[in-house]
């Protein structure tokens, strides 16, 4: 039987293990914190329980994909349901709007809302799916980095439409261009966070994202995020994947042009196959020092990474749901500051995710669990204690403003995470949530590969490499990776 080491027990990382594990290697996996998910974990905070990282679970199929593959009945390991509000939106000016999951609703509220008319909203909503049923199977489905792509029927129709697409314009031009009402604009601008990125520099195409929220809808998995990687790892150990966890991977061994084996704080690990689904610029650095690093793929822009507060509210509130956000007044200076300042806008766009709104076993009773994330630059060295002491009382300002309340008097429990404590825990370089920026059209292109060019049997999986970050882009990555082994 083959051998196939996973280093990092990431969301990717797992998926990785479960399809190779399928095509009948034997998988051990590597993880340096003492359990498994990566960004994609929980832990408790006296009486309250709180998801760490992601907190949007959309197109839930590529996850029961992976028991699927064992023909097992994804349900009998973890269970969601769809929500039927996407989310809470209020602006500084007084508006308040509530996102239905479905999308003519969406558009009819959007309408009686903003005065836009619907079938404008629908024109947006039909092309940004045209925009992903073109692209998903070019940029998200396959590497980008094989001539084969690009000689696919998918490819030529992508490319023959492309100037339909908004590459050669940013996102932000594009839908203020469509819509012409300032709230919309900054709605369908907030989609470039998503991808780490700034709505504008972002390209135009990157207006599908809408499409993966409203056609697909958003969920919630019963537990909280975090039942997403405890069902996985518990397959995967069912399955025979070997997990070794506290055990930090030190170096790659290579050996005439391929990869054989890895070194631990504990011994070595010969394999056939290394798959490392460690951020790819600490992959380079401090495994492979030895090795000729891409230089210009590492030194692209790294996305937006987060400060994030982490409260346990004495009170509960029935204007907010699962999902909130309370948008900046100025939204261009926000992503000035964040992508060419490198610091924090002292009115920052607040995402409020309240899991206990779904799971009331997450907070005692008549009180919240409040996951409180602003968008934030990378690590560069900035003096953090100042920017998050300041960050925490502008963001307890901005929640009192719009929901008329003293959030002072309601903490009763609070941790902190800030890019500094991102990096540290995941490894992702200066607390990058999704590794490199999309804030040019050729970033998807200049992204790594799921494969190494110059190592024989070295591949990568997960958020800083091909197609990208997040949940669905990550199980994407996965399944390119597996299939290249």
């Amino acid at each position: 039987m083959k051998k196939a080491i996973i280093i990092g027990a990431g969301i990717g990382g797992l998926a990785t293990a479960l399809r190779l594990r399928h095509k009948g290697f034997a998988v051990t996996v590597f993880e340096a914190n003492d359990y498994p998910g990566g960004k994609l974990s929980s832990f408790r905070q006296g009486a309250y329980r709180f998801d760490a990282g992601p907190s949007l679970f959309t197109m839930p199929h590529f996850v029961e994909e992976l028991f699927q593959l064992y023909d097992l009945d994804p349900r009998d390991y973890f269970q969601y349901k769809k929500k039927e509000t996407v989310c809470n939106y209020f602006w500084e000016d007084g508006v308040r709007f509530s996102v239905p999951a479905d999308r003519d609703s969406f558009a009819e509220r959007a309408e009686e809302k903003f005065g836009t008319a619907a079938a404008k909203t629908k024109e947006y909503l039909a092309s940004a799916q045209k925009k992903y049923e073109l692209t998903a199977p070019v940029f998200l489905e396959k590497s980008l980095h094989k001539i084969g792509t690009y000689l696919s029927a998918d490819t030529l129709k992508a490319l023959v439409q492309s100037a339909s697409m908004g590459i050669h314009t940013n996102l932000n031009r594009l839908n203020d261009k469509h819509f012409d009402e300032p709230h919309l604009t900054q709605f369908f601008n907030r989609f470039a966070t998503y991808n780490g990125s700034s709505p504008y520099k972002t390209p135009g195409i990157m207006s599908m994202i809408p499409h993966l929220e409203m056609h697909y809808g958003t969920y919630f998995p019963r537990g909280g995020m975090g039942s997403i990687t405890q069902s996985l790892y518990s397959l995967a150990t069912e399955k025979g994947v070997d997990f070794r966890f506290s055990e930090k991977v030190k170096r790659i061994e290579t050996a005439g042009g391929k990869a054989v084996g890895i070194v631990t704080e504990k011994g070595n690990f010969a394999a056939d196959v290394i798959v490392s689904n460690m951020d790819i610029y600490p992959t380079y650095k401090k495994l492979l020092p030895q090795e000729k690093h891409p230089q210009r793929v590492l030194e692209q822009e790294r996305s937006s990474s987060a400060l994030i507060f982490y409260w346990g509210v004495k009170k509960e509130f029935p204007a907010l749901d699962l999902h909130n956000i309370l948008f900046a007044k100025d939204y261009q200076a926000e992503f000035d500051k964040i992508f060419n300042q490198k610091t924090l806008h002292d009115d920052p766009t607040v995402y409020l995710n309240i899991s206990s709104k779904e799971e009331p076993g997450d907070a005692p009773a008549g009180c919240e669990n409040w996951f409180v994330m602003i968008n934030a630059p990378g690590d560069y060295g900035q003096d953090w204690e100042t920017l998050i002491s300041e960050a925490r009382e502008n963001i307890i300002a901005k929640i009192d403003r719009n929901l008329d309340v003293r959030m002072h008097d309601l903490i009763e429990s609070e941790s902190i995470l800030d890019p500094r404590g991102i990096e540290s825990k995941t490894s992702s370089y200066r607390g990058a949530l999704y590794g490199a920026a999309s804030n040019s059209k050729f970033a998807a292109f200049l992204r790594h590969p799921n494969f190494s060019r110059k190592i024989d049997n070295l591949f990568f999986c997960g958020g800083s490499v091909h197609p990208g970050g997040g949940i669905p882009l990550c199980l994407l990555s996965a399944k390119i990776t597996a299939e290249m082994v």
